[in-house]
């Protein structure tokens, strides 16, 4: 699902969104599709703006599989590009399973190096902006984070 708005002073110019498998293929995919998608909208592969948005996708996909996967139920990526007053992608990821929630951002210790916890941490430190929310259609989550993109992503 894809539309395109057209006129930079909307605030969302663009939008995909897709259903991908509870697993970790489906987790690999969605990275991968944010990734065309990106350079389709001119966020170029080798970019800052471009590997930070595929790198955080990557978490928040690997998260839904590991930590949100109800057997029979599928993840949903949202990648929205918001126009002005600045460029800012915002990555929604959705699952099913409601009772295993993420920290709140200010919640987030520093990971072990065994235990896992990692992955926030990181999307954390490249996101100007991330959280989570109860699903609004059904049960589950949606996390979310937000990244500036300026006019391409820079290098």
């Amino acid at each position: 699902m894809m539309s395109n708005l057209g006129n930079p002073t909307d605030h969302l110019v663009t939008d995909f969104a897709m259903r991908f498998t509870s697993t970790p293929r489906g987790a690999r995919l969605a990275r991968r599709l944010v990734g065309v998608r990106l350079e389709e909208w001119g966020i170029p592969y080798g970019t800052d703006a471009h590997d930070n948005i595929v790198l955080i996708t990557a978490e928040l996909a690997a998260n839904a599989v590991r930590h949100g996967h109800v057997p029979g139920r599928d993840f949903h990526v949202r990648l929205s590009l918001l126009g002005s007053p600045s460029r800012t992608a915002r990555i929604e990821v959705s699952d099913t399973r409601g009772e295993r929630v993420p920290p709140r951002p200010g919640e987030l210790g520093e990971p072990g190096l065994s235990d896992g916890g990692r992955g926030l941490v990181l999307v954390s430190r490249l996101a100007s902006a991330w959280d989570w929310h109860a699903r609004g259609e059904g049960p589950g989550k949606v996390v979310w984070a937000e990244c500036g993109v300026g006019d391409g992503g820079g290098q």
